[in-house]
C-alpha cells in the first residue's frame, strides 16, 4: 500500500472504534496513538535495515512526544489503534496482528533475560487490551481474544476467549465471545463475575450441607425418641 492509501486507512480504522473522533482532521491531529504508529513504522525500518541506534532514538523522541513506548524492533500489523495511550509499552520482540486495539497503560512485556529469544507476546488479530492490563512472556494471544482491563496474562489465552484477573482467567469461551463483536476495554456488560460466581456456588453449597444437617438431625431424634419410648415399655 502506499503511504497516502495507509494513513487513510489507519484515520478510517480509528474513526469506526472510537465515537469521539468527530472528524478525519480531529484524527490526524491530535491521536498519540496514532502518531507512535506512525513513528514506529519509521523506526522498525531503520531498525531492519542495520540502523539501529537512529531507530532507538527515533523511538525515543515518539515517546518524548506521544508517551507510548514501542521498541523499534517489535513487529506491528495494520490498523493497530492504540486509544489514550499514556503509559502504553511494547516490547523488542513483541508481534500485533491486524485489527488489534490496546487502552492506555498496557504493557507487552518479557519475563526472560536471555537474549535472541521471544520475550515478548504476540496479538493476533482483532484482540482487545483493555487498560492497564500486563501481558508478559512470548506466549500467543488467539485471534479475537479480550483482555479485560487491569488483567495481568502470564500465559497464552485462546483464540476468542475474553481473561480477567490477577493471574488472568479465562471467564467466557469463544462461542459466548462472538456474540459480542467490539468490546470496548475487552469487557462486556454481561461479562460474568468469576468471585460473585465462587461466593454464589460456595453459598449453595453451604445451604445444601445445612438441609443434609437439619435432615440427619431429625432422623436422630426421632430415632433417639423411639429409642426412649421402647426402654420405658420394657422398664413396665
Amino acid at each position: 500500500m502506499g503511504i497516502l492509501s495507509t494513513i487513510a486507512e489507519d484515520v478510517r480504522s480509528i474513526r469506526q472504534r472510537d465515537p469521539a473522533a468527530r472528524s478525519t482532521w480531529e484524527v490526524l491531529t491530535c491521536y498519540p496513538g496514532l502518531h507512535a504508529v506512525w513513528g514506529h513504522r519509521v523506526s522498525h525500518w531503520l531498525w531492519t535495515h542495520g540502523l539501529k541506534w537512529p531507530a532507538r532514538f527515533n523511538s525515543h523522541l515518539a515517546r518524548w512526544f506521544t508517551g507510548i513506548e514501542i521498541h523499534p524492533g517489535a513487529v506491528i500489523g495494520r490498523r493497530l489503534f492504540i486509544d489514550h495511550g499514556l503509559g502504553v509499552v511494547i516490547g523488542e520482540t513483541a508481534v500485533i496482528g491486524n485489527d488489534v486495539t490496546i487502552y492506555q497503560g498496557v504493557t507487552l512485556g518479557g519475563t526472560s533475560l536471555e537474549k535472541g529469544v521471544k520475550r515478548h507476546p504476540t496479538l493476533e488479530d482483532d484482540v482487545v487490551v483493555g487498560g492497564g492490563a500486563k501481558v508478559l512472556g512470548g506466549f500467543t494471544v488467539g485471534a479475537g481474544a479480550r483482555i479485560g482491563s487491569n488483567a495481568v496474562v502470564v500465559k497464552a489465552v485462546p483464540p476468542g476467549a475474553t481473561a480477567v484477573g490477577i493471574p488472568a482467567r479465562i471467564i467466557s469461551d469463544p462461542d459466548t465471545q462472538a456474540a459480542h463483536g467490539f468490546d470496548a476495554y475487552g469487557v462486556t456488560r454481561d461479562m460474568p463475575d468469576p468471585v460473585a460466581q465462587a461466593i454464589q456456588a460456595l453459598t449453595q453449597r453451604i445451604s445444601a450441607q445445612e438441609a443434609e444437617i437439619r435432615r440427619l438431625t431429625s432422623t436422630l431424634q426421632a430415632s433417639g425418641a423411639q429409642g426412649n419410648a421402647e426402654l420405658d415399655g420394657a422398664a413396665r
